[in-house]
């Protein structure tokens, strides 16, 4: 049965959870510069508004010098119009810039920031979780560095997929994102691929040496089933089933089942399910399917363009949105009756129904502002969805 133990074996457990929670509200937190379609710009001065069409229109010239590159004035013409544009989950995108903090900034970009954050803050809760159901007398800081090297190996996966998704995807990008790094000219083909390649031999080494061969088969599982998503000839962006069936599994099942079974190796105990970890995996599975359906909207125009068939494509832009709605309000009201309909003790059962409950309520408000026939809208939207997936997160430790 749970039950929250501040302290454990005469150690307060207090300080680990809000030092986890700090953590995780920064992260969250970080993902919020720019909602209702203001933010900053990344030339200096602060624009509100957006296009108010479902088609971008062209960008508006730019003052002041921009240094992107070999792609010249085409992407200098790009990176000024993501920086009149709020790029939604992405925040607002400029260009780079100059020097050894360009050429940080676009290495930033490239790695995706916003599945940075759903990534680290997955491993951060996961092993909290962990850490809170054993005695604390077998936690020691040795624990420590696998811990640093787990988390490490898990953003060199998502380095990974997320990269490669870009050096194949770039002319698609010039259209529906042309703020990331290798579309924009910012970072070059051999430059992203060497990011690539890295990335795919450091991860799988590091999980290699250093955990189990189940941990190790997981993490190949979920990076290869992720590369074949954007790579030819498999690409199964292009099936909508396919791709749905994808991001659901690396993002919701694989990473919140890995990170767990991972801790608890690391801790030197066998698998057991907790009830809490079964829900956060069956719930974030859905979620993150709605995600892997609803990505596809801000990239409507140039899937168009490139005849990349999606459920967006198909069916059109509020039937989507609405049944993501749907499909996440049932996914919320399950959890509230999951809490509800519990043992006494199994849950929190007052917080983890109120959290989602009010959860819930903040997308449906959302949704009544939607608006089909505005990026405006049509990214924070999304934007939105990425918010409450970060949320679940946060109120996980304490389900």
């Amino acid at each position: 049965a749970w039950q929250w133990r501040p302290v454990i074996d005469g150690v307060n457990m207090a300080p680990i959870t809000r030092a986890v929670l700090v953590a995780a509200v920064a992260l969250s937190a970080s993902s919020l510069p720019c909602v209702s379609g203001f933010a900053p710009s990344a030339l200096g001065s602060p624009r509100a508004g957006m296009v108010l069409t479902s088609r971008l229109t062209a960008p508006r010239a730019t003052a002041g010098p921009l240094r992107l590159g070999r792609s010249g004035a085409a992407s200098r013409g790009r990176v000024a119009m993501a920086a009149d544009l709020d790029g939604g989950v992405e925040g607002m995108q400029g260009a780079a810039g100059t020097g050894v903090k360009g050429a940080v900034r676009a290495v930033y970009k490239f790695l995706r920031p916003h599945t940075i954050r759903g990534t680290v803050l997955a491993s951060v809760t996961g092993v909290a979780r962990a850490l809170t159901e054993v005695p604390t007398s077998i936690i020691t800081w040795s624990l420590l560095p696998n811990a640093v090297f787990g988390m490490l190996a898990l953003l060199l996966g998502n380095a990974l997929i997320v990269g490669i998704n870009q050096i194949y995807d770039v002319d698609i990008d010039k259209v529906n994102k042309p703020f990331l790094p290798v579309a924009a000219g910012e970072l070059g083909t051999k430059a992203a691929w060497a990011l690539v390649l890295g990335s795919g031999f450091l991860g799988p080494l590091i999980v290699y040496k250093l955990f189990s061969p189940v941990i190790f088969g997981l993490y190949m599982f979920g990076t290869t089933i992720g590369v074949l998503y954007s790579v030819p000839p498999f690409r199964l962006k292009r099936f909508p089933l396919a791709a749905g069936l994808t991001i659901a599994c690396v993002r919701g099942f694989l990473l919140n089942f890995g990170v767990y079974y991972a801790a608890r190796e690391a801790l030197g105990l066998g698998f057991a399910w907790n009830p809490s970890v079964t829900f956060l995996a069956r719930f974030m599975t859905v979620f993150a399917a709605v995600i892997a359906v609803t990505k596809d909207l801000p990239d409507i125009e140039g899937d168009k363009k490139f005849a990349v068939e999606t459920l967006s494509t198909r069916l059109g832009v509020k039937p989507i949105a609405t049944a993501a709605t749907a499909v996440l309000l049932l996914n919320y009201a399950g959890a509230v009756a999951t809490a509800l309909l519990a043992g006494p003790g199994v849950y929190n059962t007052a917080f983890m129904a109120g959290g989602h409950a009010l959860a819930g309520l903040w997308l449906a408000l959302g949704f009544r502002k939607f608006q089909p026939d505005s990026m405006a809208s049509i990214k924070g939207y999304y934007k939105r969805i990425w918010d409450l997936f970060y949320l679940e997160y946060l109120m996980y430790v304490f389900i």
